[in-house]
């Protein structure tokens, strides 16, 4: 009798674990999480054989320790806690956007602000950063850059990049808003030559159009189902910007542009 509830048994509680999700692999030794869709910060805990007091302390965290995916926590004391976020907004001048007025960009300094925000970097470093974004959003950009601070997502680079990344001269990786500039391929103006979008982790979160990709270093992070430090995902970073009235690329069907966001959806 056992022999046949066994045998009845069995097959139905393989069937019911196959069909669990899978969890992230947990590397041994490892000193950041990247946090995926399901998880809390006690079941992160249980897996790095960990508190979920202490990784929240280390992270400032307060009880009850809520998480967010694309969320990088540190797994070990820190050297020092990160100070306070900081953010301001500054007047724009044409010598700071390289203004050409034979370029005819439609929108002219006087329309442009210049926001400062504090992020953390892919080592988990504080920076000032600043990007600059039409008047009529700036204080909406100042919003998303807190929530994504404060739900510590990482940020590769910002301006001014000879402070926050000395040496970097590839300016395709940056974190940015404002640059006079038609579509590609196009006569056009895109959406950052109005202020109205922003690029964010451009290497992390490329642009896949007619099967190439954009920055071509981007290749790396095409697989949108993995949670790695700096990507974009929908229930993830893409809501900080998607709550204050901007759309996203990576949503787009003609083509993805995962690190593209505008209040135009274009």
């Amino acid at each position: 009798m056992l022999r046949r509830v066994l045998a009845f048994v069995l097959p139905a509680i393989i069937v019911a674990v196959s069909v669990l999700p899978a969890r992230p692999a947990v590397a041994a030794g490892a000193v950041w999480h990247v946090v995926a869709p399901g998880e809390t910060m006690v079941s992160i805990a249980r897996d790095f054989g960990l508190s979920a007091a202490d990784i929240g302390r280390w992270n400032q965290i307060v009880p009850p320790y809520p998480v967010h995916v694309d969320e990088t926590l540190r797994l070990t004391p820190p050297l020092a806690p990160l100070p306070a976020w900081r953010s301001r907004i500054e007047l724009v001048t044409p010598a700071m956007v390289g203004w050409n007025p034979l370029l005819k960009c439609p929108v002219p300094p006087a329309m442009l602000r210049k926001v400062w925000v504090s992020y953390i970097d892919l080592q988990g470093a504080y920076h000032d950063g600043s990007i600059v974004v039409h008047r009529d959003v700036a204080e909406r950009v100042q919003q998303i850059f807190f929530t994504l601070f404060r739900r510590r997502y990482r940020i590769m680079a910002m301006a001014p990049m000879a402070v926050n990344m000395p040496g970097e001269t590839n300016m395709a990786i940056v974190t940015a808003g404002y640059y006079c500039r038609p579509v590609g391929g196009t006569d056009v103006w895109s959406e950052h030559a109005f202020g109205t979008a922003i690029d964010i982790n451009p290497l992390q979160n490329p642009m896949i159009r007619g099967g190439a990709v954009s920055p071509a270093g981007g290749s790396y992070w095409l697989n949108r189902n993995r949670y790695l430090i700096g990507m974009v995902h929908a229930e993830g970073a893409a809501r900080a910007f998607t709550a204050n009235g901007y759309f996203w690329g990576g949503q787009w069907r003609s083509l993805k542009d995962y690190m593209h966001f505008s209040v135009t959806n274009r």
